[in-house]
């Protein structure tokens, strides 16, 4: 089979699959009410956390931690298994674009009108899939700088930012693997398309009216 379907299944399936909003689903089925109602009005794993409590969030953690893993993973198969085609003789730019196209679909869900969450979690599994070393090392980053600031969001953006970093050096001297150049990419535009759906967070920040972790929403 050619490239070109090759990418168009990667796309198209990890969009649709994407599309299938964990927060929103959880929320419905334990809650009986829409996330997107609440708090921050995101239909993300942290306002689930605030608005509805521990149970619905790990919920929500573990339905996201298996669409991301899965995108990448169902369609590394298919295309390198059933097409038989493999990129740069190395199939991690299929879990990337899979990666970029599960991430969309989470946030631009065409199944509830394109309103979705940010996709922090979803670029955080996906990444356990295609790259566990480079997650490890942007996770870490995240993990401190929440420690540091309390602040979810800044977490999330320096590791938006250290996961393109973090890619070449990983993938040029350490797992020394081929296609580095377009991984690297893809992760860029993986870690733009984090701090672009947190420009709200931005102008908090700026504003000083941004929530803390483990603080209640401000009014």
């Amino acid at each position: 089979m050619d490239i070109s379907l090759s990418l168009a299944f990667t796309i198209i399936f990890s969009y649709l699959f994407g599309s299938l909003n964990s927060a929103i689903i959880v929320c419905r089925v334990l809650k009986h009410k829409d996330i997107r109602d609440y708090g921050s009005n995101n239909a993300g794993l942290t306002n689930v956390l605030r608005v509805f409590g521990k149970g619905p969030a790990a919920a929500t953690l573990l339905c996201d931690l298996a669409k991301g893993v899965l995108a990448v993973v169902i369609c590394r198969l298919v295309v390198t298994n059933g097409f038989g085609v493999t990129f740069f003789h190395d199939d991690k730019f299929i879990g990337y674009l899979a990666g970029f196209f599960v991430m969309l679909g989470h946030i631009f869900p065409v199944f509830y009108g394109f309103h979705g969450g940010k996709g922090v979690l979803i670029a955080a599994t996906t990444l356990i899939a295609i790259d566990p070393l480079t997650c490890v090392f942007s996770v870490a980053v995240f993990a401190i700088v929440l420690a540091t600031t309390k602040y979810v969001s800044v977490g999330s953006i320096c590791a938006a930012i250290a996961y393109p970093v973090f890619t070449p050096i990983v993938q040029l001297f350490i797992i020394k693997g081929d296609g580095v150049l377009a991984n690297t990419l893809m992760a860029t535009a993986i870690g733009l398309l984090i701090i672009y759906m947190h420009r709200p967070n931005i102008k908090r920040l700026m504003n000083g009216t941004e929530n803390k972790f483990g603080s209640k929403k401000k009014a």
